[in-house]
């Protein structure tokens, strides 16, 4: 970086604002997917929209390109720096600048903890409906860039479902403000074209979202399988039969294991080779009803037995397992790819032996986890990233996965975004005239393609 820049830079920020000594900047290397990582140049923090506007215009005057990052939570690469750029982070850009406890909307900065706005809410009956896995240290400006969506994605939707507006500042420094909430606002919904685009477009620096009640009556059951083939096809089940659940999680034998060796130790069995979260949100009699029927759906497959959580620690505690499960496999390699495809919730048990059927094939070790109500898979292979032949494998059956998976109809991401992961699998479902008029929006929000440059579209030709 020019010595110049970082000295215009340490002016608008401070000192605190800065990241250049080698060992931090280690910090920013690759988001959650550090099969892929390299070490940025620098590292910059705003603290609010006027000091990212004063970066991004000092960015602008040298050409210099720009990676948005949140809390590095990300699985797919979007997060990794770029040769020759910046990263600007959101770190320090967590207040909650208003609340609205009657029209039922927050305002916050970018930086915000997915959690702490809940907790924010929960005093006024109300929360925010996404909740990834890493809802205790993921960002809403992350969650927006990914469209991000979690357990309860089933009932409640992704990230770009409960977004009114947003401001941001684009790669020429100008703020772009969109926070007016609006029931049905006039015009292009710009604010939701801006869920998922993963960096590309802007830096998203002040959010405005939609809280939702939060329930009357909650019950949480925990059906017990001897095989993951039962399992699926319960799900299958489930949704077919138009009950409402608001989650449905999958964990297999080696997730269980893992989570149950770990200090998340939820009560999952030990005998069964997988278990089925599902949780029912609502008015009691919904709740009771709907209940009622999904336990029957879990005996009717097969289940071994079935368990309810007696009360809100139980429930806790069981999702404290599901949602520390990647943490958890630490416990069975030091390094985690979590795959994230998407199929048919009908063709649930086939993609997942087809996936069992890839590692296996290629020596690695699978765990998985799924969103099973949505068919969104996440297969995780344990691997060291130290041993380049490993990663090799690695790579390869991340890309034969979600062929396998298109292959059944599915598609290639449902939440965690492209990012660099998935580039070289677009065209298992877009064209050469798909990706054109990708790059014709994103064009227009970036015209001289200095955001998160090399990710989300290929800057290449078309796929073949």
């Amino acid at each position: 970086m020019p010595p110049s820049l970082v000295r215009d830079l340490r002016a608008i920020v401070g000192e605190a604002g800065i990241v250049e000594d080698a060992a931090r900047l280690l910090t920013y290397e690759s988001d959650a997917l550090p099969i892929l990582s390299r070490v940025p140049d620098l590292v910059c923090l705003p603290r609010n929209t006027q000091e990212a506007a004063a970066v991004m215009r000092a960015l602008h005057r040298v050409g210099v390109p720009v990676v948005a990052r949140g809390a590095g939570t990300g699985l797919s690469g979007g997060a990794t720096p770029v040769e020759g750029g910046v990263v600007v982070g959101t770190a320090r850009m967590r207040d909650l600048l208003e609340l609205d406890p009657v029209d039922r909307f927050a305002r916050a900065q970018a930086g915000l903890v997915n959690a702490e706005l809940d907790r924010a809410g929960a005093p006024h009956g109300l929360r925010f409906g996404p909740d990834p896995s890493s809802q205790k240290v993921c960002t809403l400006g992350g969650n927006l860039g990914e469209n991000a969506s979690g357990a309860h994605g089933l009932r409640y939707g992704s990230t770009a479902e409960h977004v009114l507006g947003l401001v941001a500042v684009d790669g020429a420094g100008e703020v772009i403000d969109l926070s007016q909430p609006a029931v049905d606002p006039l015009g292009y919904d710009l604010s939701g074209l801006f869920a998922g685009s993963e960096g590309t477009f802007a830096l998203a620096t002040e959010v405005t979202v939609r809280l939702i009640p939060a329930p009357e009556s909650i019950q949480t059951l925990l059906g017990i399988f001897g095989d993951l083939e039962s399992c699926c096809d319960c799900v299958s089940d489930i949704v077919q039969s138009q009950l409402e659940p608001a989650a449905l999680e999958i964990l297999d034998r080696l997730t269980i294991e893992a989570v149950e060796s770990s200090v998340l130790a939820a009560g999952y069995p030990l005998d069964a080779e997988a278990v089925l979260l599902a949780e029912v949100e609502g008015s009691r009699v919904e709740v009771e009803v709907g209940a009622r029927e999904i336990r029957a759906a879990l005996e009717r497959h097969g289940a071994i037995r079935v368990g309810n959580a007696r009360d809100d620690a139980e429930r806790a505690k069981l999702w404290a397992g599901r949602k520390g499960a990647f943490g958890a496999m630490g416990r069975v390699a030091p390094d985690l790819m979590v795959a994230d495809v998407v199929v048919p919730r009908s063709r649930l048990a086939e993609a997942m032996a087809r996936v069992a059927a890839i590692c296996r094939e290629r020596g690695l070790k699978l765990a998985n986890v799924a969103h099973a109500g949505d068919g969104n898979l996440h297969p995780n292979i344990g691997y060291d990233r130290r041993d380049p032949e490993q990663v090799a494998r690695v790579l390869e059956a991340g890309d034969e996965i979600m062929r396998q998976c298109v292959e059944l109809g599915g598609t290639l991401t449902g939440e965690h975004g492209v990012g660099l992961e998935k580039l070289g699998s677009l065209g298992l479902v877009f064209d050469g005239a798909d990706l054109r008029a990708m790059r014709a929006v994103r064009g227009a929000w970036d015209p001289e393609g200095r955001m998160n440059p090399g990710k989300l579209l290929p800057e290449g030709g078309d796929p073949a």
